[in-house]
């Protein structure tokens, strides 16, 4: 709630956790809450607190500025109870990588996976959807993702043969190796990209 609150460019008022919105319209209000999505969970150390953050560009959820985060670090030191140590995440998304093969069915989809009706993807745009489903630091579970694309037409068969994601590693401020994914995981950055659904295999 207190990161959802967070305007970017007002200052608090003294002694308080509200902003001093004196004479701001309600659009550049809004404008300045920058802070789209966020989660909190405790952090590995005793007392310690990590809250997950992201805004959107053109709709789609994108870390915000690296100005803003320092300014969203200050406001938490000034609201913050005494005592927790919160560190906050303000990532690019983790990147999920799929080896997903579809036995299709010839009748409604080509070899490239094309509705041969409609001239869409459904698989890919169904995968899109499906990430996007996904609440904000929520768990992505493989088994739901498979049952989502046996709902596709013209899809027989989805077999996810693997999954695995990396995410930015802060101390090189880059992403680390691909980690597979057995069952579930919860993003480190609270978010996922999709980076090779034009990779599919498409089997008849």
């Amino acid at each position: 709630y207190m990161a959802l609150r967070f305007q970017y460019g007002f200052d608090l008022l003294t002694d308080s956790d509200e902003f001093d919105n004196e004479g701001a319209t309600s659009e550049a209000i809004e404008a300045s809450r920058i802070i789209k999505y966020a989660a909190v969970n405790l952090g590995d150390e005793p007392g310690s607190i990590i809250i997950k953050i992201a805004g959107e560009t053109n709709g789609v959820l994108a870390p915000i500025s690296n100005e803003a985060q320092v300014a969203v670090e200050a406001y938490f030191d000034e609201v913050k109870f005494a005592g927790p140590e919160i560190t906050v995440i303000n990532y690019l998304p983790d990147k999920l990588t799929l080896d997903l093969e579809v036995y299709r069915d010839p009748l409604v989809l080509d070899a490239n996976g094309v509705s041969i009706l409609n001239g869409n993807k459904p698989v890919e745009e169904a995968i899109n959807a499906f990430m996007q489903d996904l609440p904000f630091d929520g768990e992505l579970r493989l088994f739901d993702l498979e049952e989502r694309l046996k709902q596709v037409e013209g899809v027989r068969i989805p077999h996810l043969i693997s999954a695995s994601s990396s995410w930015i590693n802060p101390a090189l401020n880059d992403y680390g190796s691909q980690s597979p994914i057995h069952v579930k995981r919860i993003p480190v950055s609270g978010y996922f990209t999709v980076e090779n659904l034009n990779s599919i295999r498409y089997v008849a």
